[in-house]
């Protein structure tokens, strides 16, 4: 009981030294403008660095990624129906889809699968 003590003191003051020498070191003096603009080559940047991206697009983007990791948890569906064949997972997979549905036709009514606006 008492070495499972004194590890773990042990290991709490390693993480507790480890945590205080990373904050220290990662504490930036003095915020340097070259630092924070662009650097385009060595050259000076002709426009600006940080142009805006569309709006629309990260949101089909993320849409896009929902309805993927949607279809994955799908893929077993199958056979968890048929290894399975009692009413609480046909029923538990039909609510699933119709979520899904209920989602899609949401996105779809708002407008937020329309690439043209």
């Amino acid at each position: 009981m008492s070495m499972l003590m004194v590890v773990s003191s042990i290991l709490f003051l390693l993480t507790l030294t480890i945590l205080t020498l990373g904050w220290m070191v990662s504490k930036s003096s003095v915020v340097d403008r070259e630092k924070s603009s662009p650097f385009e080559c060595g050259f000076d940047p002709t426009a600006s660095a940080r142009v805006p991206f569309s709006v629309r697009f990260f949101l089909l983007a993320v849409i896009f990624l929902i309805f993927d990791i949607e279809v994955v948890l799908l893929l077993p569906l199958v056979p968890i129906m048929l290894w399975s064949p009692s009413i609480y997972a046909s029923s538990s997979a039909i609510i699933f889809i119709l979520i899904l549905l209920l989602g899609l036709l949401h996105e779809w009514s708002q407008g937020s699968l329309e690439w043209v606006s």
